[in-house]
């Protein structure tokens, strides 16, 4: 696909895309590049104060609506306000924070980033007319799912690890959404994306020495936000495969979109099956497809 950039995004008039997590970073850089192509974009974002402040940079295309992916109430309340939608972009995330747990009781990096987004899309999936983009990330190549302990009661907590079953997890979930998908006959794509090493706020809630190395990492080597978001934009408004997973061409850290690979774990197919059936335990979302 060459040097894909915001320039090839083709016009989004008429199109409605959702995005978590749209008020910084890689959210916003993906918010911003959709309604400077035309496209209606609804921020879902916790902070509504600072998305609306965002939301008045991008000119009339943008709407703020509340949503706290760690209290699945209020992901209730969201889906509750949306009529229809053309693209669920499921960006939001928290990052190699202290242990802690949601409203819900889960752990917070699961909780946030994989069941709040899995919720959502389960109860807004009718509403959708296209697609569902999931922002995974390179470390997921680290990630374990435990599915007896999904939640770190029992286990020694590690932050780093928390955050790569968060993110491991999106991936079986976009891959056996896409199966699903196909076996009912739809024609919605599940699809995924990652930054590669990108220059964002989500890691400046670590709070510790990591958070300085990350910090020091982002001046020297990272990439920016916006191109971050070029893998999840591409995910989102080009010709993308069915299940595919898209992330910067330059040995996944930094560059223009590409097809990217992903580890076997992400591609076991039972252990899919079983974190979808217990995901829809937890979160009281049983899919319709």
């Amino acid at each position: 696909m060459g040097g894909w950039n915001t320039a090839d995004i083709p016009d989004q008039q008429g199109r409605i895309y959702i995005v978590t997590g749209a008020t910084s970073g890689l959210g916003e850089a993906t918010a911003r590049a959709l309604t400077a192509a035309g496209a209606q974009v609804i921020m879902a974002c916790r902070n509504q104060i600072k998305g609306q402040a965002v939301a008045k940079t991008m000119g009339g295309n943008a709407q703020v609506r509340a949503l706290d992916l760690a209290d699945l109430a209020s992901v209730r309340a969201f889906a509750d306000t949306v009529e229809r939608a053309d693209v669920l972009i499921n960006n939001a995330g928290v990052m190699a924070v202290p242990k802690s747990a949601t409203v819900d009781g889960f752990e917070s990096q699961i909780g946030t980033n994989y069941l709040g987004h899995f919720a959502l899309t389960g109860l807004l999936l009718d509403r959708i007319s296209e697609r569902v983009v999931n922002t995974s990330s390179i470390t997921h190549f680290i990630g374990r799912i435990d599915l007896e302990d999904l939640n770190w009661e029992r286990r020694a907590y590690s932050r780093f690890g928390a955050y790569a079953q968060s993110k491991l997890a999106l991936l079986l979930f976009t891959y056996e959404l896409q199966r699903r998908l196909e076996l009912a006959g739809s024609d919605k794509l599940a699809v995924a994306a990652h930054p590669g090493y990108a220059a964002t706020e989500i890691s400046s809630k670590t709070e510790n020495i990591l958070e300085q190395i990350v910090g020091l990492g982002n001046r020297l080597i990272a990439q920016s936000a916006e191109m971050g978001a070029l893998p999840t934009l591409f995910a989102a408004t080009a010709d993308a495969e069915p299940g595919a997973y898209y992330g910067p061409d330059w040995f996944n850290w930094r560059g223009n979109p590409t097809r990217v690979s992903s580890t076997a774990a992400s591609h076991d197919e039972k252990t899919a099956r079983q974190l979808w059936e217990l995901s829809e335990r937890l979160t009281g979302v049983d899919f319709t497809i």
